[in-house]
């Protein structure tokens, strides 16, 4: 390799590592941004909130959905170990994460927001395939712990994993909505663990 070769692979890594923290920064004031106040309505928006230009923004971001997806997805991945408890069973999980979000309503807001965008799939394609994949790795993850609860005996085995998991995801997903629009009435947390009672209860009935 020549010289010349070298410095300009040397070059690319510096942009490369350049333009990779640039767009962690961006992301890190839309979450600032989203946790505060909310989702804003539009792109140029977004960035003149957070003091990035649209060209910047659309640089390292094809469009608003774009970016309001990797927020989510990046905020979500910087809390998975706070939350994420191995032995934690479906429900005690969702109040671990209904615990965390209670202080960020701005980005329940956002979860909100992308839930109801995916809903319309040719307006919103890049949501609607994030959201799916987020609903099936939750459930998959709900279900894997139901199952390690009626393994031990704490779960009817009467009870469908698939099925439970589900609901679980449901519950916590309508509290928080709920508790978005009155806050002051709906306690997720206490609901959650409610649903942990009845859940091998309603099954023994059945």
């Amino acid at each position: 390799m020549t010289s010349d070769a070298v410095g300009d692979a040397s070059d690319a890594g510096r942009s490369y590592r350049k333009g990779a923290a640039r767009r962690a920064e961006i992301l890190s004031k839309a979450i600032g941004l989203f946790a505060a106040h909310g989702v804003e309505a539009s792109l140029r928006a977004i960035g003149d909130a957070i003091g990035v230009s649209h060209a910047a923004l659309r640089y390292y971001f094809a469009s608003r959905d774009e970016l309001l997806v990797e927020v989510y997805r990046t905020h979500e991945g910087a809390r998975h170990g706070e939350v994420i408890a191995e032995g934690s069973s479906a429900v005690e999980l969702m109040e671990l994460s209904a615990e965390s979000n209670r202080a960020i309503p701005g980005l329940i807001e956002l979860y909100a927001t992308l839930t109801t965008d995916a809903l319309q799939a040719q307006r919103h394609p890049v949501t609607r395939e994030f959201i799916q994949a987020r609903f099936e790795r939750v459930r998959a993850d709900l279900a894997r712990r139901i199952r390690e609860g009626q393994a031990s005996g704490i779960i009817d085995p009467g009870i469908d994993p698939d099925d439970a998991a589900a609901l679980v995801a449901a519950a916590s997903d309508g509290l928080q909505l709920q508790w978005l629009l009155h806050p002051d009435e709906v306690d997720i947390r206490r609901s959650l663990a409610l649903l942990e009672r009845v859940l091998p209860a309603a099954a023994k009935k059945a």
